[in-house]
């Protein structure tokens, strides 16, 4: 059966008969484009300040080392809050915490996400109906009440903080993840893989998983930037964990004092859009390649 067909020598089919376009290198497309490689570096020089955030500053960040409110000086490149505590400082450690908090939700949204999705397509049936109730019953819940709650409830906490978000945050990206499972098992080349013989775990493993994986990670990118979002207005109204810097809590610092300070609030502020604009600049040169724009 599989020698009368041509292209296809026996039932068990190499990953790169499977996949079309194999080769294809996402990383390259990326960089070609200007808003993709503008993404990545941004991104890079956020993790690399988080990693060496010591190294760049002398200062403890919780620290009173000047004058309260000074201006942005030698001293001080971006000044001190209301008692005295180096604003530089703040930023580069709140980078770590931050980034810290993204990136370990979007690593449980992930594996919620993927693993939900993909079994929920995979199986069908039972499975797929009584995952996606599952699914519905969390995509209802508001995420930004739910953990203003559970912090108030429970205390501030970056591990509960990270834990909320991460199991609130999943249900979008398996929706999406299920609905491309569904349709790659109707692709021609699928469906000719399974009548030469090949295992469900081999169409799983070469064919799902590579199909599924690169879009996933398009949304991913996309929910870490909204992380990021809901951790610095959580901060921004007092919700943070008073112990660990963010760029939320460095925000919040600034509520009263923009006319005394306005450096409280532009710096702050031009860390949380470019760590937005990292994640989301990636995610959609990412989306882009994909789609062959």
């Amino acid at each position: 059966m599989a020698s009368s067909i041509p292209g296809f020598e026996s039932a068990e089919l190499a990953p790169a008969a499977l996949l079309p376009g194999a080769g294809w290198s996402p990383l390259r497309g990326m960089l070609m484009r200007p808003a993709g490689l503008a993404g990545l570096i941004l991104l890079t020089l956020l993790i690399a300040v988080g990693a060496v955030a010591p190294l760049l500053t002398g200062l403890d960040p919780a620290a009173v080392t000047g004058p309260s409110l000074a201006g942005p000086s030698a001293a001080h490149i971006m000044g001190t809050d209301a008692i005295g505590r180096d604003l530089f400082s703040g930023i580069v450690f709140g980078t770590r915490s931050s980034l810290l908090i993204a990136i370990s939700v979007g690593l449980v949204s992930a594996i919620c996400g993927l693993a939900i999705g993909m079994s929920a397509g995979f199986f069908g049936g039972a499975a797929d109906d009584i995952l996606m109730h599952v699914t519905e019953a969390f995509q209802v819940l508001p995420r930004f009440f739910l953990v203003a709650i559970v912090i108030a409830l429970f205390g501030p906490g970056l591990d509960r903080l990270i834990i909320i978000l991460g199991l609130t945050s999943w249900p979008v990206l398996a929706r999406v993840v299920r609905g491309e499972v569904l349709a790659t098992k109707q692709l021609d080349y699928v469906l000719a893989s399974v009548a030469l013989g090949a295992s469900r775990f081999h169409v799983f493993r070469y064919v799902l998983v590579p199909q599924v994986l690169p879009g996933a990670l398009v949304l991913v990118g996309l929910i870490m930037g909204q992380v990021l979002l809901i951790e610095a207005s959580l901060g921004f109204i007092g919700l943070g964990d008073p112990n660990v810097v963010t760029w939320g809590i460095l925000a919040g610092r600034a509520q009263g004092l923009f006319r005394a300070g306005w450096w409280l609030a532009v710096f702050p502020g031009i860390a949380i859009t470019s760590g937005v604009l990292a994640f989301n600049l990636t995610a959609d040169a990412l989306s882009a390649r994909l789609q062959g724009r």
